[in-house]
């Protein structure tokens, strides 16, 4: 949304001036009126980039993290909660806070506040550090009053998000250590083992059986061209990760993604836990359900699914239910439609979400901690696939070698 500069005078006739964001001037003039500023000048700011986004090194080397981001909101909401003043907050918050990155956008938005730019307004500056959620539920307190009650809300749901993500990469640590070994000692065979072996062969001058061929033929084209093979990876790696950032690549590969043999229903139900989480929090906080659907297809961290939300969004605005337009997704099970059409008709929407947000996270948790146990089988197979290569390409030669020398 457009800044605008302004200068004008209070009902007292005191110069005042400061920053808004509207539409166009008419809006900027109209907040003055309402507020007791008489407008004197108006002018629009050119767009510029943020300055929380100028030192882009340090966002991508440290960034902030949950946990980071769950103590601000606790801390803002102690600090609303026992009547100290949002300036004076901020102040102590960015004497406390150790993160350079996070203590700069804090002063910027208190020189923001200073200015007369409203909290959610100074927070949407920094999209890198708050998520579109984040942001709404803190101008929703604004307006309602209750920005204490929206930090604590913000604050549960970043641990929940928290909690789910942490649970995630404890599930995937050992199969991707595994995996990872696995990779450099086909490497470190490529390289290392199989061109001695192959030298060994050839001073026996023996005809080699087709898959020690084959294997040695590899190992040869790998030592040859392992930088173009590195370049290559290289190359579709960032490829596909710029692919993946354009709008079609993100739908497709969300869309990809919740098909995967074993994590698609996990990731599946961790989306839909998330955005039933999240639209709960939103309703509770008295946002209206078609910006709550537009802010929440951002936060779901997938395109598939946020292109279904948005779908669910324009059906409520041509006067559907909330059920009629989840059922057209194909996303959730009839238990969760039951629930949603229930709370739609009790109004306690709010509720009945939260619950079905819960049983979601319930049920990714406990399939979290069996996905070690499915994914152990796999991964005992391709060592077993990987030794029998071995065996079949180069022990079983020499054996044979051995046998015949012996002989």
């Amino acid at each position: 949304m457009p800044q605008f500069q302004y200068k004008g005078r209070s009902r007292q006739g005191e110069a005042m001036r400061g920053r808004l964001e509207a539409e166009n001037e008419d809006q900027v003039a109209e907040q003055l009126f309402n507020s007791g500023i008489t407008p004197i000048e108006i002018q629009r700011i050119e767009e510029e980039k943020e300055k929380s986004e100028s030192p882009r090194w340090r966002t991508y080397l440290r960034g902030v993290s949950l946990d980071e981001l769950i103590m601000l909101a606790r801390q803002f909401h102690t600090l609303l909660r026992s009547g100290v003043p949002i300036l004076k907050g901020l102040t102590s918050l960015i004497q406390t806070t150790r993160n350079p990155l996070l203590k700069e956008a804090l002063q910027q938005v208190m020189t923001d506040l200073q200015s007369g730019i409203d909290l959610g307004s100074a927070l949407a500056r920094h999209p890198r550090l708050f998520s579109p959620l984040f942001i709404s539920i803190v101008r929703v307190g604004e307006n309602t009053g209750r920005l204490d009650e929206a930090f604590l809300q913000l604050a549960a749901y970043l641990e929940m998000e928290k909690t789910t993500r942490d649970h995630v990469v404890q599930a995937l640590r050992y199969p991707m250590t595994v995996l990872a070994v696995i990779l450099v000692a086909v490497v470190i065979l490529n390289i290392k083992v199989i061109p001695q072996f192959a030298s060994a062969f050839a001073k026996f001058n023996a005809e080699l059986p087709l898959y020690t061929q084959l294997l040695m033929a590899f190992s040869a084209f790998f030592v040859a061209w392992w930088r173009e093979l590195a370049i290559v990876v290289i190359a579709a790696a960032l490829g596909i990760r710029f692919w993946t950032h354009t709008e079609q690549g993100d739908y497709l590969w969300s869309k990809w993604k919740l098909r995967l043999p074993l994590a698609g229903g996990i990731i599946q139900r961790a989306v839909l836990g998330r955005f039933c989480r999240s639209f709960s929090i939103s309703i509770r906080a008295g946002v209206p359900l078609v910006q709550s659907l537009t802010t929440i297809s951002n936060v779901v961290d997938n395109g598939f699914v946020g292109a279904r939300i948005l779908n669910m969004r324009d059906g409520i605005e041509r006067g559907e239910s909330v059920f009629r337009t989840a059922t057209a997704t194909g996303l959730f099970t009839p238990l969760v439609l039951q629930m949603i059409a229930i709370g739609e008709e009790t109004g306690a929407l709010d509720d009945l979400l939260m619950e079905t947000a819960e049983h979601y996270e319930r049920e990714v948790s406990y399939d979290l901690k069996r996905l070690s146990d499915t994914i152990e089988p796999v991964i005992i197979i391709t060592l077993g696939v990987l030794v029998l290569m071995l065996a079949l390409g180069i022990f079983l030669p020499m054996w044979e070698l051995s046998s015949a020398a012996g002989r």
